[in-house]
């Protein structure tokens, strides 16, 4: 039985760490499990998965998973790293990558899968960290 009301949000601050994108993994499922969500956990895991792979992938520093209810039964996928340059194709038009392509298709896959995506590029600004948001929302 849930115990907080929507909207609520929690963020997992995680280390540059091969074991990192499984740790968010987990925690996703417990929060989802906690609110009586877990009909979204299959595709949130998978939007959690991508987006998390990515950041370990791509960055070299630490990274974070952001939850967040938007509304009963819509829940926002998003991940904070420290580069602020926004993976090619991850917005709208983004192109799938050929067949023989050793990768692009986590983001592919995202697009795909979400009801809605998005990027906000964060500026430094006193204690911020600058960087980039990439989330993906799921019903």
């Amino acid at each position: 039985m849930p115990t907080v009301s929507p909207p609520w949000a929690y963020t997992l601050h995680l280390p540059h760490d091969p074991h990192a994108p499984g740790i968010g993994r987990a925690t996703l499922r417990t929060v989802l499990d906690a609110h009586g969500l877990s009909s979204l956990t299959p595709t949130a895991e998978l939007l959690a998965s991508e987006l998390l792979t990515n950041a370990h992938v791509h960055t070299t520093g630490p990274y974070a998973l952001r939850l967040r209810a938007m509304e009963p039964g819509r829940l926002r996928v998003a991940v904070w790293d420290s580069d602020p340059r926004v993976p090619e194709g991850f917005g709208e038009g983004g192109a799938v990558p050929p067949w023989d392509a050793e990768g692009g298709r986590g983001l592919h896959l995202v697009r795909t899968c979400a009801d809605a995506v998005g990027v906000s590029v964060l500026r430094e600004l006193g204690a911020s960290k600058g960087g980039k948001l990439l989330w993906a929302e799921c019903r």
